[in-house]
């Protein structure tokens, strides 16, 4: 056999095997296809967990801390009603003016909403049922805190500090901060911290209440012990998800 006769029977081994190929990778058929699954209507804007259209002043909770300025957060009664109605009775009760922000990681969370300054108080009112909804733990998000059973969340709130989306539709989310972040920041570090940052006035913004004047005395509050039952406390993960 000529080099010539070997080289064209290569050839044609070659083009077989490539159509061969070509064929057993050829597209799907239409036996496997499947329907397109049947999503949810959405609905209008309004009704849309996540979304804000308007921002009205009787759902804005407004924070003056001893950190040195005001907060605004908008609340969502859209998603978490029995837990906006809580924030704003207690708000307007004065029940929050004074209360330290006891347990303070960095790059998680601050949790105050304690009378008894230590992590397992909370008001006179009945424990709230849950209202887990769509709203992720992202940075100025605020929740309440509870303890194992979901339905125990009473006063105690939290500000998340960085995205922890772990936690999400384990803690119920009812607002988020719009304004006055860094002063969130600002809030003392430590579980508890050696110098509690404040609250010094809570209030609802349709209220119109004025800043604290600066030489307005704070009131005294027990700080934390050492030892917090983490029972009553958000997850503590060691490093925040990224």
């Amino acid at each position: 056999m000529t080099i010539v006769s070997m080289l064209r029977r290569f050839l044609a081994f070659v083009l077989l095997a490539t159509a061969s190929l070509a064929m057993a990778q050829g597209g799907p058929s239409k036996a496997d296809l499947k329907p397109l699954p049947v999503l949810p209507k959405m609905g209008p804007a309004p009704t849309i967990a996540g979304s804000v259209t308007k921002i009205e002043p009787e759902n804005v909770l407004v924070l003056d801390l001893s950190s040195g300025g005001r907060v605004r957060i908008v609340m969502r009664p859209d998603v978490a009603p029995k837990h906006v109605e809580r924030i704003r009775t207690l708000a307007r009760q004065g029940f929050y003016d004074g209360t330290v922000f006891h347990r303070v990681i960095e790059g998680f969370m601050a949790q105050g909403g304690d009378p008894t300054g230590t992590g397992t108080g909370g008001s006179k009112l009945p424990d709230l049922k849950a209202e887990f909804n769509d709203l992720p733990h992202v940075r100025g998000a605020l929740a309440m805190a509870r303890a194992q059973s979901e339905d125990s969340a009473n006063s105690q709130f939290y500000i998340v500090l960085q995205p922890v989306l772990k936690l999400d539709r384990t803690y119920t989310i009812w607002g988020r901060v719009i304004e006055g972040m860094k002063f969130v920041d600002a809030i003392a570090v430590g579980e508890p911290p050696a110098t509690p940052t404040r609250i010094l006035k809570a209030s609802i913004e349709t209220d119109h209440v004025p800043p604290p004047a600066p030489s307005t005395p704070i009131p005294s509050a027990p700080l934390a012990p050492a030892a917090i039952p983490q029972a009553t406390l958000p997850t503590n993960p060691v490093a925040p998800p990224q």
